[in-house]
């Protein structure tokens, strides 16, 4: 049986949350995790970069100069590649790196992230956020009282305005809600603070070890 830490809007201890080992799959899914974190990473990239190859640079095909006598190297046309201001050989062009992940697939690799975040004692539970006004101090002596004030994953059931605002100038936190959260934040992260109702959206994406094994 896991425990969670679980504490009061004021960031003072209110005790423990048992969480049920039978729901945890720590067994399997590592191979599930590094494929999604590669769709995740390789959707980030924008796949516009892109070079000229020779037949794409502007000139005449004209010789520079005639193919014999001058005692200089041939040369066919001032876009190849081995001349300053020619095409670029094997450069990049635009592609699409997106990768298919299967849903059963991602669904383990979240289950997995998520179970090793809850085994590994990373994850805290606070009943909820009582910012008075969207100030950066007060979220930040909270998150201190929490001992989660480095790198710092907040979840949440809905979107809180002062919550969100609060955080945007702390680089290490980042504030989204339970249905936002994905295998890579939870990797990213070193740890995570949900809200009860955050935490219980949460874990209600988490698959069984019966559903995993199916």
């Amino acid at each position: 049986m896991s425990t969670i830490k679980v504490f009061n809007p004021a960031g003072d201890a209110a005790g423990e949350m048992a969480f049920a080992d039978e729901l945890l799959v720590l067994d399997r899914g590592e191979q599930a995790v590094k494929d999604t974190v590669v769709a995740i990473q390789n959707a980030f990239r924008a796949g516009t970069a892109s070079t000229l190859r020779k037949g794409e640079v502007a000139g005449s095909n004209k010789k520079p100069w005639r193919q014999k006598g001058t005692g200089r190297a041939r040369a066919g046309l001032r876009q190849s590649p081995v001349w300053r201001g020619g095409g670029v050989a094997f450069g990049p062009h635009p592609r699409d790196f997106s990768v298919k992940i299967n849903r059963k697939v991602h669904q383990l690799a979240f289950t997995r992230a998520l179970s090793d975040k809850i085994a590994g004692g990373q994850v805290t539970v606070i009943e909820k956020f009582d910012l008075a006004e969207p100030k950066t101090k007060l979220l930040t002596a909270t998150l201190k009282k929490l001992g989660a004030d480095r790198s710092t994953l907040i979840v949440l059931d809905q979107y809180e305005e002062n919550v969100l605002l609060a955080a945007s100038n702390l680089q290490k936190v980042e504030v989204v809600s339970a249905a936002e959260v994905d295998v890579y934040s939870l990797l990213l992260y070193r740890t995570l603070v949900a809200t009860k109702a955050g935490f219980a959206a949460l874990t209600a994406r988490m698959k069984t070890k019966t559903e995993v094994g199916a």
